[in-house]
């Protein structure tokens, strides 16, 4: 199966938003994906204090803009993430939609790690003043094979990932808006370890660039495959790589080399002689 994920350079303005995106979306089926991927705050991306004021229900603008997508270009979309209302109106959720090419929504993750970070001589994140965490993992059945979804800091987290491959995850979506001064030296390392580890494609969408001059994001969307290979790239601006994904290349690498096997502190669930 062909799949596709999305590098763009969101900012405050949603509507610019909203056309990069649905160019982009049409771009990758004219190249033959049936799945793409959307990067985390597609929809709208500003500083951190600004939000929870642009939140919206689960079933609001965001999702209906998805489900519009997913229905006139027949894809699968990975809707990247947005900022969900929460009941605290001081902080939102941080969540990615996944729908069908009926445009139904079929599951939503809300991210679980905060991304708190001050760099001395350069910007403060505190995301976890601002985004409530969420609680719950989520696995989804795709017709890519069962798909685990996580939203760009929980790169960081491999636990959330080895917990996801025990629930049966062949593929990890990690949507991101990766800063520049992290990403330089972390995002392929990462992405490419979380899919080693635990012989799953990942599926990492991007933002790139400056966004509206107090964040910058490092791009370099990327396909994975479950030997740490990386499959295809995005460059320096807004664009799509494409890749096969296949669940055969899950196992035929898995029988290779499969170290959740060989795991000697995992859940009892699993390893069944602890």
């Amino acid at each position: 199966m062909q799949v596709a994920v999305i590098q763009t350079n969101s900012t405050e303005q949603r509507r610019n938003n909203l056309e990069q995106a649905s160019g982009l979306l049409a771009q990758a089926k004219g190249q033959g994906a049936k799945l793409a991927v959307l990067p985390e705050h597609f929809s709208f991306l500003a500083a951190m204090e600004k939000m929870p004021s642009a939140a919206e229900p689960l079933r609001g603008p965001t999702v209906a803009f998805l489900a519009e997508q997913a229905k006139k270009l027949g894809l699968w979309i990975i809707g990247g993430s947005f900022s969900r209302k929460s009941d605290d109106p001081t902080r939102s959720y941080n969540t990615c939609p996944v729908l069908n090419p009926q445009g139904d929504l079929v599951a939503h993750y809300d991210k679980i790690h905060m991304f708190d970070l001050a760099i001395p001589g350069q910007a403060t994140w505190d995301e976890s003043r601002y985004v409530k965490p969420g609680r719950h993992l989520v696995t989804t059945k795709l017709p890519v094979g069962t798909v685990g979804l996580s939203i760009c800091y929980d790169l960081r987290f491999p636990e959330l990932y080895r917990r996801l491959r025990l629930k049966g995850a062949q593929v990890l979506a990690a949507p991101a808006a990766f800063t520049h001064a992290t990403g330089k030296d972390h995002w392929e390392l990462l992405v490419r370890t979380r899919a080693l580890e635990n012989a799953c494609y990942v599926l990492a969408a991007a933002q790139v660039g400056e966004h509206g001059g107090r964040r910058r994001s490092w791009g370099q969307a990327m396909i994975v495959g479950p030997w740490g290979e990386v499959l295809a790239q995005c460059g320096d601006g807004p664009g799509v790589a494409l890749a096969e994904v296949n669940p055969k290349g899950v196992a035929k690498s898995r029988r290779k080399l499969d170290s959740t096997w060989h795991a000697r502190l995992l859940l009892r669930a699993w390893r069944k002689d602890l």
